[in-house]
């Protein structure tokens, strides 16, 4: 009776741990982990990277970023169910840069096309004809446009403030040529980074905090049970 309970006890806290591994890779394994964080007048709107699928992208971005290039910068283009543009920060900035801002800022990346489908909230590096003409202007999808498939580099997608994307989609807006832009300008008054490994590592430790407590007390409440 003792060895039987003594077995079902171990299988008890092989399932437990089991379920907290399943809870564990259940996380976004798509985005890496670093954020990043535009904040505006309408709230902020927060976003991720695809390192796998736009690493040269990936890395001229997020060093823009940690760099304060998109500090005083401005969404420069708001076509409702289409794009929001973030402009080039050479020129798009009120503020001025420093030598190492404009040096980052003035390199051009190359094209890295993909199969990843351009839907509402993707990132999409803009450029001009040269598919290697990429440098610090983007957008962020607020709609589907298959049509741009295959011919903008993809390098990341929003991962917190769609409501703040469609405050932007209501502002009134004027057409320039091929372009619909806001008649007001709109801020990224400031950036910040975090990366989600320091929160997930909290995450992880409080959860299996919990599921060893929840084991310790079944084993005791076993071990009343079956052992004399």
């Amino acid at each position: 009776m003792g060895i039987r309970c003594f077995a079902s006890l171990l299988l008890l806290l092989s399932l437990s741990f089991s379920d907290f591994g399943r809870a564990v890779s259940s996380l976004d394994t798509d985005l890496g982990t670093a954020r990043v964080v535009f904040q505006t007048a309408y709230g902020d709107i927060e976003f991720g990277f695809f390192p796998h699928v736009a690493p040269k992208t990936v890395k001229h971005i997020f060093k823009l970023v940690r760099l304060g290039c998109y500090n005083t910068n401005h969404f420069f283009r708001v076509d409702k169910g289409f794009v929001a543009q973030v402009a080039d920060v050479v020129g798009g900035r009120t503020s001025r840069m420093n030598e190492e801002q404009r040096l980052e800022a003035e390199k051009t990346v190359v094209g890295e096309f993909s199969s990843v489908k351009h839907v509402r909230g993707i990132l999409s590096m803009g450029r001009y004809s040269d598919p290697d003409s990429a440098s610090s202007s983007f957008s962020i999808l607020l709609g589907d446009a298959p049509h741009l498939d295959g011919q903008y580099a993809i390098f990341g997608r929003v991962t917190k403030g769609d409501d703040t994307l469609r405050k932007l989609e209501e502002l009134p807006t004027r057409r320039e040529g091929i372009f619909v832009m806001p008649t007001e300008r709109i801020t990224i008054f400031s950036t910040y980074y975090y990366d989600t490994r320091v929160e997930n590592c909290e995450w992880e430790k409080e959860n299996l905090k919990r599921r060893l407590s929840e084991s310790l007390i079944e084993v005791e409440r076993q071990r009343m049970k079956c052992l004399p």
